[in-house]
């Protein structure tokens, strides 16, 4: 049997990593391979239902500690229900985020990354990626994408303040630089085939 591999996309807003995953995807699929493609939060019937309290509603609608909480019950469900199942009966599976994300958008200001590694531990008996990809760009081309993506309608999240993205970024490019064994940066510039094949070098060695 064909090894499975559990493979996550990372970064800011509007770098481009939902049409990456479909790429990725695609390419799998055309090699043989079962491919489960999901999202975070999200990904299983209980982690939707708790996208959808994440997501929406005021600014201000959760505390600090209640967001991460939720985030990380969120993942709990998705690793339990979608993701080892699908693992276990030797498909790969390619997230739209993960746990990188937690710990960049929540594990910054009140709450430590040691304090979301914590959680992780506790709800997802610390599972990660087999490999983490961080797609890349400039602050100013990233926003252009994500206004273009999505215009005036952000999520509760997505529409925070330029400074608190740019936090966000910096705390994806440390993961990167500390954690190289498992998260590999990627320049997401440029044609979308072109980050494809970035990722599919990057990929290689884990491909059978």
């Amino acid at each position: 049997m064909r090894p499975a591999r559990f493979i996550s996309l990372e970064g800011g807003e509007g770098v481009g990593k939902s049409t990456q995953l479909r790429a990725l995807g695609a390419v799998l699929r055309a090699r043989g391979m079962e491919v489960v493609e999901t999202r975070e939060p999200g990904g299983s019937p209980g982690a939707e239902a708790i996208r959808h309290m994440l997501l929406t509603g005021a600014a201000d609608r959760w505390s600090a500690r209640a967001e991460a909480l939720l985030f990380a019950a969120a993942r709990a469900d998705h690793v339990e229900k979608t993701i080892l199942p699908a693992l276990q009966r030797g498909a790969w599976v390619l997230s739209d985020r993960f746990l990188d994300s937690s710990r960049a958008y929540q594990g910054m200001g009140e709450l430590t990354d040691e304090d979301i590694l914590t959680l992780h531990r506790i709800g997802s008996a610390g599972f990660l990626p087999d490999r983490t990809f961080i797609l890349m760009l400039p602050e100013a081309e990233a926003e252009s994408r994500a206004h273009s993506r999505d215009g005036d309608g952000s999520d509760r999240i997505g529409g925070r303040d330029s400074a608190f993205h740019r936090r966000v970024s910096q705390s994806f490019a440390r993961f990167a630089a500390i954690e190289a064994d498992r998260v590999r940066p990627i320049d997401a510039s440029g044609e979308a085939a072109a980050v494809t094949a970035r990722l599919l070098r990057e990929l290689e060695d884990l491909l059978p």
